[in-house]
């Protein structure tokens, strides 16, 4: 019941934060900022030119969800690596308190992860809608690789959500053996 409360929870979140709306006539609108819309493409040229163009690298969607979090979330290494270049705030959240760190380890993009960390990320970093940390997030999923890079960086152990769960408690919820593995070396 849980987890249906929690799917019902995150789609009313995105569905309330559309990046659509329709004007008088029924035909829907696209309001994102050319840089995100780029960004989730992991379309460099574009990218590279709105960046050269002086567009402001962290400019916000309805979501206030940032080109850097587009980037994250759909793995596209190189635009996030051009992003952070150009200044993103690599701690930016959107209004759930979701940061790219979060986004890139929700898809197991660990590489990003990693990207991210060396720019400063915050690792211990936690959301306002379930009190996840990015390593309860990768755990929960059975992100292992995603759990690795975190742990390598000294990601909390400790942390737990609203629900008094933490990373180990989600993992073994959700059966994800590698993982307990991974968490039980760790220890909290």
């Amino acid at each position: 019941m849980k987890r249906l409360t929690l799917l019902l929870t995150i789609l009313l979140f995105v569905s309330g934060c559309s990046d659509q709306k329709s004007d008088t006539s029924g035909f829907e609108l696209t309001e994102n900022p050319p840089l995100i819309v780029a960004a989730e493409a992991g379309d460099l040229p574009t990218i590279r030119k709105l960046i050269e163009g002086q567009s402001h690298v962290d400019v916000q969607d309805a979501c206030m969800w940032t080109p850097l979090m587009k980037a994250s979330l759909n793995g596209h290494l190189e635009a996030t690596q051009r992003l952070l270049d150009a200044g993103a705030n690599v701690n930016q959240v959107d209004k759930g308190g979701y940061s790219a760190m979060m986004l890139a380890v929700s898809n197991n993009h660990h590489r990003i992860a990693e990207l991210l960390l060396s720019h400063g990320a915050d690792v211990n970093q936690i959301e306002t809608t379930g009190g996840w940390s990015a390593l309860i997030w990768a755990a929960k999923l059975g992100h292992t690789d995603s759990v690795a890079v975190l742990l390598a960086h000294n990601a909390n152990t400790y942390i737990k959500d609203f629900d008094q769960m933490s990373a180990l408690d989600w993992a073994t919820k959700n059966q994800h053996n590698e993982t307990i593995a991974l968490l039980e070396i760790q220890g909290p």
